[in-house]
């Protein structure tokens, strides 16, 4: 696990094949985003099995809301170049606050 600035969080799973679903990840990822210190910011999540990337979203309200992205795989389509474009807009918001 891997947090910037209390706002970014980033779970990699860890494993020996990349076949491991993201969706493992995604309950551990926002139990630790839900445990972070009350702030009004959104916060921001990344889950990750070394070829596949999916970014997460959690708003605090009285009831919590996420939403997640669609699944980034670094070999189709523009993956990585997706991946790497939204990670710069990710650390610019995140070095903003």
């Amino acid at each position: 696990m891997l947090l910037l600035k209390d706002q970014l969080w980033v779970l990699v799973i860890e494993s020996k094949r990349a076949e491991f679903s993201l969706k493992v990840g995604i309950p551990q990822v926002l139990g630790y985003m839900l445990a972070a210190p009350a702030s009004n910011l959104p916060l921001y999540g990344l889950v990750t099995n070394g070829s596949s990337f999916q970014f997460l979203k959690l708003v605090r309200q009285k009831t919590p809301r996420y939403a997640r992205s669609k699944e980034f795989i670094l070999d189709q389509d523009d993956g990585l170049a997706q991946t790497l474009q939204i990670l710069k807009a990710l650390a610019t918001l995140v070095s903003e606050t």
